[in-house]
């Protein structure tokens, strides 16, 4: 997920036209910042997993053309599929550990057998969204995002000697310490311009430090052709689930969430910086994202190649550039749809020697390591969450290295299973998390139809509630008064309230009460009427009344929009009693 803007200066939004040179040569930039990674990433599994080069050349061509059209899709917006926003696709870190373990368990066949059906969950995740909203917790998504550094830098690290025999003992180190010197260097103290072109000027220096020692095969990219297709390095798919297939599918499954995590931030983050007054989050173009990146997920599998994800770097790009607009979004897929096809090019940066490449990875997971910390921290850490993030953590990093229990565990599916420790760590926190829910103190809870009683109804329901917390008549009131004018508010925003129902949650939060309101509702969002109060002009409009008032009695507003269904939570602290 990516950090908050430092700044917003946006020229241009989604829906707006920049000139066509200027949206061009913006998309060719930023596909130019990412097509190096979306080739290492695949080049790195390949190798650490034993594959042949006829592979990594087709699953480098494959991974070019999955990130280029659903970057596409993405910006354009095809019915739910797609944010309509610039979200660069490209092949996901995440998957390093998961799929390396399937290529060496039954090769590419059984790897893309398990990244096509692990993909249909993220179209679940997608369409549940707003059921499954509680259950995806910061605190399990960051252990498991931790999990993810835990599990992939082994695997990285082996690749940090792979060199040529007869090559300087001290030439790994040297190619590998320059270029995470330059990566991490610029990362630091650079410039947010600078730090887009971070991997790729890392990348060009580790590469020039490696040629005088021998470890740059540049023999390759002299003998690829300029204009082609490897299209008979297809590995296939294999329609025959065997054990392993089963024993990995949980871990993949994971990941894949571990994946859809990451996209609902980067989905979130990037409406912020395209807008000039950055708007409420519509979860709608976070399902869009989510349906977008698992049709990226089907067809990386279809074709054979790694699963792909959202790069976080969209929101710099959008950033620094300040302009949002589709086009940019359409040039940026469509320049990673051309390199596709000039196999010279992907060759040269296929050469990349292990060194570099594990360099650059290692900066790249650190750092996803972090933003799993920042996930965990969001919400504050108590002793619950610390004893669910230490020891899912730790029990996942046990299994993973086999340190618990190793004999019980050495064959079959248990092995293939709990030797992930994403998988691991992942079954222990939601394990957890459940114990958790399970024994807290259960929600009120009201369904009622929206008709003439629905108001006598709920003042009834939140009146209970606030008698069983011991609420004063003051704070009693706030809340009534509260929940009245929330009803209020949804009658006004849907014409109707023919055959629509009503759905009314009440959880205390210490002296908070948190009443959460489900329904479908149509119109724009709350928020953001509630947010663009002060810009109205002095003569009050009726119908905004009610928004004041709600202003008035909660002391927040969220009202999360997605596809057939609305969420508007509303928070009213209990006055003190002095």
């Amino acid at each position: 997920m990516a950090d908050p803007p430092e700044h917003s200066t946006v020229r241009y939004e989604p829906d707006e036209r920049p000139p066509l040179p200027l949206a061009l040569g913006t998309g060719l930039q930023a596909a130019l910042t990412i097509v190096t990674p979306v080739v290492i990433t695949v080049v790195i599994v390949a190798r650490a997993a034993g594959q042949t080069d006829s592979y990594i050349t087709w699953g480098a061509f494959a991974a070019l053309l999955v990130s280029g059209a659903t970057t596409i899709l993405q910006a354009v917006r095809l019915g739910r599929f797609g944010s309509g926003h610039v979200l660069m696709m490209g092949t996901s870190g995440a998957f390093i550990a998961v799929c390396v373990a399937a290529l060496e368990a039954g090769g590419p066949r059984l790897m893309a057998s398990l990244v096509a059906v692990s993909s249909l969950f993220q179209f679940m995740l997608a369409a549940r969204l707003s059921l499954l909203r509680r259950i995806f917790t910061p605190v399990v998504s960051g252990t498991v995002v931790m999990l993810i550094a835990a599990t992939v830098l082994p695997i990285v690290f082996e690749t940090l000697e792979d060199v040529p025999e007869g090559t300087p003992q001290a030439a790994a180190p040297i190619v590998a310490g320059t270029t995470i010197a330059v990566v991490a260097g610029i990362v630091l103290r650079g410039s947010p311009v600078w730090r887009l072109w971070a991997p790729i000027t890392g990348i060009v220096v580790g590469c020039a430090v490696a040629a005088p020692f021998g470890i740059y095969d540049t023999a390759q990219v002299a003998d690829a052709t300029w204009v082609g297709v490897p299209l008979g390095s297809w590995p296939g798919i294999d329609l025959a689930p065997d054990n392993d297939f089963w024993a990995l599918l949980p871990a993949f499954v994971v990941v894949t969430i571990v994946g859809a995590v990451e996209t609902i931030g980067d989905g979130i983050a990037i409406q912020t910086v395209s807008r000039r007054k950055p708007p409420a989050t519509d979860f709608r173009t976070v399902q869009g994202a989510l349906n977008a990146d698992g049709v990226g997920n089907l067809f990386s599998g279809l074709l054979g190649t790694l699963p792909n994800t959202t790069y976080s770097s969209s929101i710099s790009v959008a950033e620094v550039t300040g302009v949002a607009a589709r086009r940019v979004g359409v040039a940026i897929g469509g320049a990673l749809l051309a390199l596709a096809f000039f196999p010279k090019f992907t060759a040269a940066l296929i050469a990349i020697p292990p060194a570099v490449a594990a360099a650059y990875i290692t900066v790249l997971v650190g750092m996803l390591f972090v933003q799993g910390m920042r996930l965990v921290a969001r919400d504050g850490i108590n002793h619950r969450t610390a004893a669910v993030v230490g020891v899912s953590f730790w029990i996942g990093a046990g299994f993973q290295n086999g340190w618990i229990f190793p004999d019980l565990i050495e064959d079959g599916f248990f092995e293939t299973l709990l030797g992930n420790g994403m998988a691991a760590g992942t079954l222990t926190a939601v394990l957890m998390t459940s114990f958790i829910e399970l024994t807290a103190p259960k929600p009120r809870r009201l369904r009622i139809p929206l008709d003439g009683d629905a108001l006598e109804r709920l003042s009834e329901f939140l009146g209970v509630f606030a008698a069983d917390e011991s609420w004063d008549a003051e704070s009693t009131g706030r809340l009534e008064a509260a929940g009245e004018e929330t009803l209020e508010i949804l009658r006004q925003h849907d014409g109707t309230e023919q055959g629509r129902w009503l759905a009314v949650t009440a959880r205390a939060d210490g002296s908070a009460a948190e009443i959460e309101f489900a329904t479908v509702v149509g119109g724009g969002n709350i928020e953001d009427r509630l947010a663009y109060l002060d810009e109205l002009p002095p003569a009050l409009d009726e119908r905004e009344v009610s928004f004041r008032l709600l202003r008035h009695y909660a002391s927040s507003v969220r009202h999360q929009q997605y596809h057939g269904t609305d969420v508007i939570s509303v928070t009213v602290e209990k006055q003190s009693s002095g």
